[in-house]
């Protein structure tokens, strides 16, 4: 929970993190757990907290988001295999319905940030975006992606439910040196009645207000945003631990990355960048790319490496024939074999 929810993993946070970690990689764990790795095909054995954030809590979360989170818990809390099974496939399929409805919302967000942008604005230190066509149970998933990509703080607001009664409710995500929850509390105490009800922490929150407010709310809140935060800190940073020498890129140096974890927020994987020459490329899945590529070191050696929740417009590009790219080290298992691959973390450019 603590990891899907993206709270700090400080000491104490990390301890428990790992002893859970070590329950449920030796099988001490419950059923709608281990149904749940199984249908998301990752291995019990060497689970990490990678795996509970973008594999477990995405397909658990999906129920409550989409329709009632009882199936959810009742996953989690049956001791039946069969029943846990069946629930975990439910859930799957509501995390595919979810990623749809996602992909729609995130599409909409972004034309309108862009139109913005084409027309010659400069776009505000923080982002309040609401459409009434958007699904409630979606948009914390929206605002992620839209701070991801305008770095800025984000919150994503749909009508609160099925009756028109007024009232919306917002999903809030915030960047670095930015506490949302605290900002959030400043605009309240300056406009008593404009938020209903609010709460959250440093990097999330969430809010209710009347519909009616939302203007004067989005010019309070991006007030507040334009008194703490400066051009440095509305600047995309992505800090590597440099390159690695060309016997790193092994097995071996993964493998003791992974045995170094649980990583996770305030405590980040190690992230490293290099130049490669692309061997192959291919787009997988929704909007995902496929590269095999060799280091400018070490020409003869090929990795295979993966690019998640890439600009479909943008790639493949098959005239790229160099990438520079900041990168993760993984193992990736497929029926029974292991191989190095990297994550891509960002491509920082190609020719």
């Amino acid at each position: 929970g603590t990891v899907a929810d993206v709270v700090a993993l400080d000491r104490n946070n990390r301890i428990l993190v790992s002893e859970g970690l070590g329950r449920i990689r030796a099988g001490r764990t419950r059923p709608g757990i281990k149904s749940l790795l199984e249908i998301a095909n990752r291995s019990i054995a060497r689970l990490t907290a990678t795996d509970l954030g973008f594999s477990i809590g995405p397909r658990l979360n999906a129920a409550g988001r989409l329709d009632d989170m009882s199936t959810g818990i009742e996953c989690l809390l049956t001791e039946h295999e069969g029943s846990a099974y069946k629930l975990a496939i439910q859930l799957d399929g509501m995390n595919k319905d979810r990623k749809q409805i996602e992909g729609d919302m995130r599409e909409q967000a972004f034309k309108f940030l862009q139109e913005f942008s084409l027309e010659g604005g400069d776009l505000p230190p923080a982002l309040c975006i609401y459409d009434a066509r958007w699904h409630q149970g979606v948009v914390g998933i929206l605002a992620s992606r839209v701070k991801e990509k305008f770095n800025r703080p984000v919150i994503a607001f749909a009508d609160a439910g099925e009756t028109d009664d007024g009232e919306i409710k917002g999903s809030a995500r915030s960047i670095k040196g930015f506490h949302i929850r605290d900002a959030l509390d400043a605009v309240a105490s300056s406009n008593p009645g404009m938020i209903t009800k609010f709460g959250g922490h440093a990097m999330a929150a969430g809010l209710s207000l009347e519909k009616g407010k939302l203007q004067a709310f989005t010019e309070a809140f991006q007030s507040q945003a334009a008194k703490l935060l400066d051009d440095d800190l509305l600047q995309a940073k992505l800090l590597s631990d440099g390159e690695i020498q060309q016997d790193e890129f092994s097995m071996a140096t993964a493998a003791e990355i992974i045995k170094a974890g649980p990583w996770g927020q305030e405590f980040p994987e190690p992230v490293f960048d290099g130049k490669f020459k692309v061997i192959q490329q291919r787009r997988v899945g929704e909007n995902h790319l496929k590269l095999v590529l060799a280091p400018q070191q070490s020409p003869r050696q090929t990795i295979d490496a993966i690019a998640f929740n890439i600009d479909e417009q943008d790639w493949p590009d098959p005239g790229m024939t160099d990438i520079e790219i900041a990168f993760r080290l993984d193992i990736n298992e497929f029926r029974g074999n292991q191989t190095l691959q990297l994550m891509v973390e960002s491509i920082l450019g190609w020719e």
